[in-house]
């Protein structure tokens, strides 16, 4: 994302969306009662009776909004609200959506930027860090791409090898090379900072032998991981050996976020969890790290409950605490659904 202009003082930040990461980023960040202003069409029929007919229009306007939809399969999102500004044919109160997609510039207004917000949009305006993942065995191989919403599961391939025999003969098949060309197209696409390549026991030593390319062999960082699998994928991403190479990875920061906390519940230390338990945390300033799920967040959208959700932002952030918001596309996120989709780890147990 470019942040083209900000007045924090004012309450505005000028944006141009430069891909769909941005746009996973915008549906957490813009809340109901913002404003944006940007360019939309609008249906104006013209003319009366058989002669009247109906053309698009360009214009731009503000609305305050009052939903957003992030439509992930055309990689557009949906913001409606009421006209607040606006052309003079456009009456004031009537509504209005605006769409947001890769090349759009914008401005969003908020009555309060949170401390939390802010870090949101410095980081969706940061280079984006991906890393090439190719988990494999004897019987298949798993290739993703890291993003900063999570990850991306490229492709899989099926071995052509016999499922039982000596692993060292995996060598001289077809499907090593498979791997490799994988490995050097999708890198060549891709451009990734690192290629991790994973794999239970030995495998990966023998594939590495076979990589003639020095400049793709020097990308590789190579790691053990259990299985060829989604969840084997956030396995991975927390080896700590992978610490200094995924700094700048957001899945790997989600996962352990949640290993945190989860570490904290399995020896009944200073967390909570559920949005009870969490609200009486902030309630008495307990709370040092909140971890959200943007299903949650979705859903006191849709039930029209966010206010409650927006004021304890604001109390935690008021407090030096810091927030999290994790994909529930992923592992992560759905370990924190399951306990109710927000959840903190505390200064202190309660």
């Amino acid at each position: 994302m470019q942040i083209v202009k900000t007045d924090y003082r004012k309450g505005f930040v000028k944006l141009k969306v430069e891909n769909v990461d941005d746009l996973w980023y915008l549906s957490h960040l813009i809340d109901p009662k913002d404003h944006v202003r940007g360019t939309t069409t609008r249906k104006i029929k013209i003319g009366d009776n058989e002669n009247a007919k109906v053309v698009k229009k360009t214009i731009t306007l503000t609305i305050e909004v009052e939903k957003t939809e992030f439509v992930a399969e055309n990689n557009i999102l949906r913001v409606n609200g009421k006209i607040t500004d606006g052309p003079e044919d456009f009456p004031r109160g009537s509504y209005q959506n605006i769409s947001l997609e890769e090349g759009i510039e914008f401005t969003l207004e908020k009555t309060q930027w949170l401390k939390f917000q802010k870090e949101k949009l410095k980081e969706a305006s940061e280079k984006s860090y991906s890393y090439l993942i190719c988990l494999f065995d004897r019987e298949e191989s798993l290739f993703a791409l890291s993003k900063k919403s999570g990850y991306q599961i490229l492709t899989r391939i099926k071995s052509d090898l016999p499922k039982k025999g000596d692993p060292g003969q995996a060598k001289e098949g077809k499907y090593y090379q498979d791997i490799i060309k994988n490995l050097s197209e999708y890198q060549e696409r891709y451009n990734s900072e690192k290629i991790i390549l994973a794999s239970p026991a030995f495998y990966r030593e023998d594939l590495l032998k076979l990589i003639k390319d020095s400049m793709l062999k020097e990308k590789i960082l190579s790691v053990i991981c259990n299985s060829v699998s989604q969840p084997a994928i956030e396995e991975v991403m927390r080896r700590p050996e992978l610490k200094d190479a995924l700094k700048e990875s957001r899945n790997r920061t989600e996962n352990l976020l949640v290993e945190e906390l989860l570490t904290e519940i399995s020896k009944e230390g200073s967390y909570s969890y559920g949005p009870k338990e969490v609200q009486e945390a902030v309630n008495v300033g307990a709370v040092t790290k909140l971890l959200i799920s943007d299903k949650y967040i979705h859903k006191k959208r849709l039930e029209d409950d966010y206010h409650e959700l927006d004021e304890m932002l604001k109390v935690v952030d008021k407090l030096k605490g810091d927030i999290h918001i994790i994909s529930s596309d992923h592992d992560p996120g759905k370990k924190l659904d399951g306990l109710g989709g927000i959840a903190a780890i505390l200064r202190y147990k309660i």
